[in-house]
C-alpha cells in the first residue's frame, strides 16, 4: 500500500508561482517504478490530467500547461513535485496526485482515474486575477 499526501497549494495572484509536493509513504517498495501524475478539477468542470512522469523520468503535459508547469520527482525522498509558473485564473482547482503501475499517459490515467492504484486527497490552488 502507498499513501499519497499533497501539499503546497494556496492562493496567489495571476503571474505568480507555486510548487506542489506529493509525498508517498507506505510499504510498497516498488513505488519508484510507478507512473506518477497530477490532476486538477475546478468546481463545475471535468477533471483534467495536467502532467505525467514515468519511471524513467519521461514527462508529458496537457497543452494548457506546457511551458509553464514542470513535473519532477525525487525517488530518494519518495516525493513528486509540480512547479507551476505564470499561473492563470483558469489554473484554479483541486490538485491531486496519483500513481499507477500500468497506466502511463494523461489520457489513460484520466479515463481510468478511479481505477488508478493510488490517489491523494488533493491540495487547493486558487489564482486571482
Amino acid at each position: 500500500q502507498v499513501q499519497l499526501v499533497e501539499s503546497g497549494g494556496g492562493s496567489v495572484q495571476a503571474g505568480g508561482s507555486l510548487r506542489l509536493s506529493c509525498a508517498a509513504s507506505g510499504s510498497d517498495s516498488s513505488y519508484s517504478t510507478y507512473c506518477m501524475g497530477w490532476f486538477r478539477q475546478a468546481p463545475g468542470k471535468e477533471r483534467e490530467g495536467v502532467a505525467i512522469i514515468d519511471s524513467d523520468g519521461v514527462t508529458s503535459y496537457a497543452e494548457s500547461v506546457k511551458g509553464r508547469f514542470t513535473i519532477s520527482k525525487d525517488n530518494t525522498k519518495n516525493t513528486l513535485y509540480l512547479q507551476m509558473n505564470s499561473l492563470k485564473p483558469e489554473d484554479t482547482g483541486m490538485y491531486t496526485c496519483a500513481a499507477d503501475r500500468h497506466f502511463c499517459t494523461i489520457a489513460t490515467m484520466s479515463e481510468y482515474y478511479y481505477g488508478i492504484d493510488y490517489r491523494g486527497k488533493g491540495t487547493q490552488v486558487t489564482i486571482s486575477s
